[in-house]
């Protein structure tokens, strides 16, 4: 990450369904999978961003009670070429048993296992973000 990029904020969530799987969304336009989650409105917590977001992104009811930090990292951003990102990560409190849907400017969902997030299949993009941060975080 370069020192001279410009700085992107945002907050993401950490959704686990009963296998342990995560789930990923990819964005229209793009090619990396990433946590679901995006930009803080003016004068937003992060924490509030998150179940805004996933409300917008998913249509999944999430309030910022059912989430717990998991950290908060640094990394370039996946889809702004020169840009770094700070990423304000959260954890959803149990498994997850809604169900996701593509809403707003979400192209693709889709649920990655441990080992496919440690070693992506061919052809699978992830984000910075989510391959060197979020997964050693979350399963380490």
């Amino acid at each position: 990450m370069s020192s001279n990029s410009l700085l992107i904020r945002v907050a993401a969530v950490v959704f686990r369904d009963a296998e342990g799987r995560v789930l990923t969304v990819r964005k229209r336009g793009t090619e990396r999978f990433m946590l679901p989650g995006g930009k803080p409105e003016a004068g937003e917590e992060f924490i509030d961003t998150a179940a805004r977001e996933v409300d917008e992104e998913l249509e999944l009811d999430v309030t910022p009670d059912d989430l717990d930090a998991l950290g908060r990292f640094s990394s370039d951003a996946a889809n702004e070429p020169g840009h770094a990102l700070e990423s304000h990560v959260f954890t959803y409190r149990g498994v997850l048993t809604q169900v996701p849907a593509v809403a707003a400017e979400i192209d693709e969902l889709r649920w990655f296992t441990e080992a496919e997030l440690r070693t992506p299949p061919p052809g699978v993009l992830l984000a910075p973000m989510l391959q060197f941060n979020a997964v050693p975080a979350i399963f380490d």
